[in-house]
């Protein structure tokens, strides 16, 4: 086994160890896989250049690996994987005053089945019982279960 074969053993494990803590946490497969690399990268340079090949193995992998903990382990690191946008979409918040049933309104978008829907100046996610309703059309409020508000198509008004 040459230098470069340890090298590329090493360099797994360190990869696995920070794909373990960075991307799938908690699963410790990828882990131990990590850690048996480097382990025996370090055993067969120990075995075929002897205790000063082996010590050279050790000391680069410990080195190497506490450098990469470090680096993906500060603050800016993290910055640059975290989602750092706003949401701005809320829950419902309903009030007695707000909406009631037999209130009137107007689709946004495509209800399919839920969907944003406007009444009066105030805008709310609404949801059908599965009926796809076009943006644009004219519902009436059916049902509000706690901050869900349920919504058909108003039927028009025909004059005789």
């Amino acid at each position: 086994m040459s230098w470069t074969l340890i090298g590329i053993l090493i360099f797994v494990g360190i990869l696995l160890l920070v794909i373990e803590i960075l991307i799938v946490p908690g699963s410790t497969v990828v882990g131990v896989l990590g850690f048996g690399a480097m382990v025996f990268a370090i055993y067969k340079a120990y075995i075929i250049y002897g205790t000063q090949g082996g010590m050279i193995a050790l000391g680069t992998t410990l080195l190497l690996t506490i450098g990469t903990i470090m680096i993906t382990m500060r603050s800016k690191t993290w910055r640059r994987l975290a989602l750092n946008d706003d949401i701005p979409h809320r829950v419902n918040r309903l009030d007695d005053k707000d909406i009631h049933i037999g209130d009137e309104g107007q689709t946004v978008g495509r209800l399919a089945p839920s969907g944003k829907a406007c009444f009066g100046d105030d805008t709310y996610e609404v949801h059908t019982n599965g009926d796809f309703i076009d943006p644009n059309t004219d519902v009436v409020v059916t049902k509000i279960e706690g901050y869900k508000i349920f919504v058909k198509r108003k039927l028009p008004v025909h004059g005789n």
